[in-house]
């Protein structure tokens, strides 16, 4: 009798085992392939608060999110390759971090319709990505950093009174830039300032472009939201501190990396926003063709309040003169990363 007991506990033993370890099997699994363009501080937040939001929906889900990261670091052939590796790990799907990603995801997927997710697209629209921000019409959708171009160079004007010459630094390949630098254009026409335009494609390039700007005498300097110029930002703002020209560009990560005023959307929210995106197409089965493209208010300026130190301004009195075109105003010192 013994024996037949010990026997049949042995055998609810291993039943019960293996009956644990297939329930941790039917875990759902979501295979997600994140692409990086470059490695800059906006980008790397936006991928850094995807992974956590994500990691949060799994918990409350009771679903997995397996992550593929990778960053081509400007490169298009490796690009190409990362999107490829996607495809044949068949993931799920596709995030893309900046335009060029997206674009290349877009392509790649016209065939095989793995849905994809952008983030910090700046004009989805002018790149075809989408037929409408309210309904892309395709396998894509995403969030987009639009640049309230006219509400920052109205922050420039209003801080630098009588201005008469203003430098335009930025990559001319960048598809980012093309209609924020086009609505500068326009913007200074309108107010008799001059306009000179730098550009460069690497870091060797700007910092080059950035001398020639202040060897032209520019007054101040505006860079659209531009990865190849923030990606150079660490290695060209001491230059415009030291001639005492601020420097006003499309995201707080900017200003973090010495920039004097960074203005745009909340890169750390972007991220969030792309998760949730992602996990509503994948767990909740929305379809991107009809997932409304997610955009932000362009509202807050960030001043590095060392720089604006450094350029001999006060900054009750920036603050004063840039508070019609925010809505809020957020103070940030110099470094490398975000915390």
């Amino acid at each position: 009798m013994k024996k037949i007991l010990a026997i049949v506990l042995t055998f609810v033993f291993i039943f019960g085992f293996v009956s644990c370890s297939t329930g941790n099997n039917d875990v759902k699994t979501y295979k997600v392939g994140i692409c990086n363009y470059v490695d800059d501080a906006s980008l790397n937040q936006i991928v850094a608060n995807i992974r956590s939001q994500l990691d949060k929906i799994a918990s409350e889900k009771g679903v997995k999110f397996e992550i593929k990261y990778d960053n081509c670091n400007a490169d298009a052939s490796v690009l190409n390759q990362i999107i490829a590796n996607f495809i044949a790990d068949k993931v799920d799907i596709m995030i893309g971090v900046a335009t060029p990603v997206a674009m290349a995801m877009q392509a790649a997927t016209e065939d095989n319709k793995i849905p994809v997710v952008f983030a910090a697209v700046s004009d989805p629209l002018s790149v075809s990505l989408v037929n409408t921000l309210e309904a892309p019409g395709a396998n894509i959708t995403g969030t987009s950093d639009f640049l309230n171009t006219e509400a920052l160079l109205n922050c420039l004007v209003a801080v630098n009174p009588g201005i008469k010459k203003v430098g335009l630094l930025y990559d001319i390949g960048q598809d980012a830039s093309t209609t924020p630098i086009a609505a500068a254009k326009t913007f200074f026409a309108s107010k008799g300032i001059t306009v000179v335009e730098r550009t460069g494609t690497n870091v060797s390039e700007i910092s080059l472009a950035a001398d020639a700007l202040i060897a032209e005498g520019v007054e101040a300097v505006f860079t659209p939201t531009d990865n190849t110029v923030m990606t150079a930002e660490l290695s060209i703002y001491e230059k415009f501190a030291n001639a005492k020209i601020p420097h006003y560009c499309g995201a707080d990560s900017f200003a973090l990396n010495g920039a004097f005023c960074g203005y745009g959307v909340d890169y750390a929210n972007l991220g969030v926003e792309t998760a949730n995106m992602v996990a509503d197409i994948l767990v909740n089965g929305s379809k991107p063709e009809t997932t409304a493209v997610k955009t932000f208010d362009n509202g807050t300026a960030t001043i590095n309040t060392e720089i604006c130190e450094q350029l001999g301004l006060d900054f009750e009195a920036v603050k004063t003169a840039i508070t019609p075109y925010c809505i809020k105003i957020e103070t940030i010192k110099t470094a490398e990363n975000f915390d």
